[in-house]
């Protein structure tokens, strides 16, 4: 099973951006991803941002998680 993490964008600087995941900062590839500003949420994955999310997605996404542990 692959599972993806989501987090908020801090920082982007040349093709990676820093993302906060639940207070941990981690640097991760943005270069499939257009138009991403900090404040914005993604979704990671192998250390590539996949996707962005809105602010409803990731709250749904805790929801869920919360739910299984």
């Amino acid at each position: 099973m692959c599972v993806g993490m989501q987090g908020k964008v801090v920082k982007i600087s040349k093709g990676t951006a820093v993302i906060d995941a639940e207070g941990a900062r981690r640097e991760v590839s943005v270069s499939l991803l257009k138009d991403l500003e900090p404040g914005d949420y993604v979704m990671v994955h192998a250390g590539t941002a996949i996707a962005k999310i809105t602010d409803d997605d990731e709250h749904e996404m805790d929801s869920v998680l919360e739910g299984l542990f």
